[in-house]
């Protein structure tokens, strides 16, 4: 790989659905094995993600020096995932945020005595530091970059402070932030406090205050107001990016039959948050495939004169509704989480979108994992053409 062609690799948002992501990158790692690259070789230069995809990049942003360690390292905490890990599951912890947050919504004005100290989301994740600390290696990523393994990390969240779109930046090499409309960068040391706040998804978890340009941003899932998924990894110099989705980006031509009963809490909610976490990449990348068109016609002194670039792209997303699998396994959330989504409609199968989130479960992340696997042998010789073996 030249000085001037980086790999980019943008892992987007979707909660329990990332466990799809691991799934790709272990088909990635198995099928340039056997091309002949080495278990440890990034095939990666600079590494992107968004709320729970955050995760996972940073993750694996620490092991650039091994890949195929960092893919195991997912591996590990994706295929043992539980939602005790992630959020409290237990009665006490959703009486103490779940059914006061709902509470409050229903008899808020009867309940005066929560006004002072109302809760702040609908789920407890502190488990979730835990977590983090026993996923990432921080030091460690302060040595790939230095010594040039990996050109940067970047990680993006959503401030409800000033309305903004935020994507923090890690690199050794000095990288101009850039700036555009509702969005900014900034290169920063990235820490567990980013990706709390990279993956609090809106009223599920709660919001993370985050110091940006001097100011303290109070700041949510960073799939919001992210009108540009694909633009961090570019900006960072990426000439080729692979993206990995966490949704069907397509719907087939049969259509499904649409229920004529008024939609619950939990389907609305969840229809909600697939707009938040599908549709902004969705865009993105058909904006790019017409910026790349347009390259391609322009005579070669136009070209010249404009600092656009055609940019490769790869684009893996799921091949089924993850809605349709999460409602197989909503039977394995914890009592206290049922109930708690049942009272909302999630644990129905039109409420399935809300719940497929949520569900930090072994079996249902296992079966993303082996569906990220599936779609990405089935996109073998892509993978070949895009990077190059």
């Amino acid at each position: 790989m030249g000085f001037q062609e980086k790999t980019g690799l943008v892992l987007t948002g979707g909660g329990a659905r990332a466990a799809y992501q691991v799934g790709v990158l272990q088909a990635i790692s198995r099928i340039l094995r056997e091309q002949g690259w080495s278990s440890a070789r990034t095939p990666f230069n600079i590494i992107c993600g968004t709320s729970a995809g955050a995760l996972n990049a940073t993750a694996l942003a620490c092991r650039a020096d091994n890949f195929g360690e960092g893919v195991h390292t997912l591996t590990e905490v994706w295929d043992h995932m539980r939602a005790e890990q992630v959020y409290r599951a237990d009665s006490l912890g959703v009486l103490r945020s779940g059914a006061r947050w709902l509470s409050l919504l229903s008899f808020g004005w009867l309940l005066r005595k929560w006004h002072a100290a109302p809760p702040n989301s609908l789920l407890d994740n502190t488990p979730l530091v835990g977590l983090l600390h026993r996923m990432l290696d921080l030091p460690r990523l302060d040595g790939v970059l230095s010594n040039g393994v990996l050109h940067a990390l970047a990680v993006s969240a959503s401030s409800y402070t000033a309305g903004s779109h935020l994507t923090f930046y890690q690199s050794a090499a000095e990288i101009a932030p850039w700036a555009r409309t509702q969005r900014m960068a900034l290169q920063d040391q990235i820490g567990v406090e980013h990706l709390l706040a990279s993956a609090a998804i809106p009223f599920i978890f709660p919001s993370v205050p985050l110091y940006a340009g001097g100011h303290c941003h109070y700041c949510g899932d960073g799939t919001m107001r992210q009108l540009a998924p694909i633009s961090p990894a570019i900006h960072l110099g990426a000439s080729r990016v692979l993206v990995v989705g966490a949704g069907r980006l397509t719907e087939p031509a049969v259509a499904r039959v649409p229920s004529a009963r008024y939609p619950s809490l939990a389907q609305i909610a969840g229809h909600a948050l697939s707009s938040i976490f599908l549709d902004g990449l969705a865009v993105d990348i058909e904006r790019l495939k017409r910026v790349n068109l347009t390259l391609s016609t322009m005579p070669r002194e136009y070209m010249d004169r404009t600092k656009l670039r055609p940019v490769e792209l790869l684009v893996i997303a799921p091949s089924e509704r993850l809605d349709d699998i999460a409602s197989r396994h909503v039977g394995s959330l914890p009592r206290p989480i049922r109930t708690l989504l049942g009272a909302i409609g999630a644990t129905e199968a039109r409420g399935a979108a809300l719940a497929s989130y949520l569900l930090f479960e072994s079996s249902y992340t296992r079966e993303l994992i082996a569906l990220g696997r599936r779609d990405t042998e089935t996109r073998r010789d892509d993978v070949l053409a895009f990077f190059g073996s």
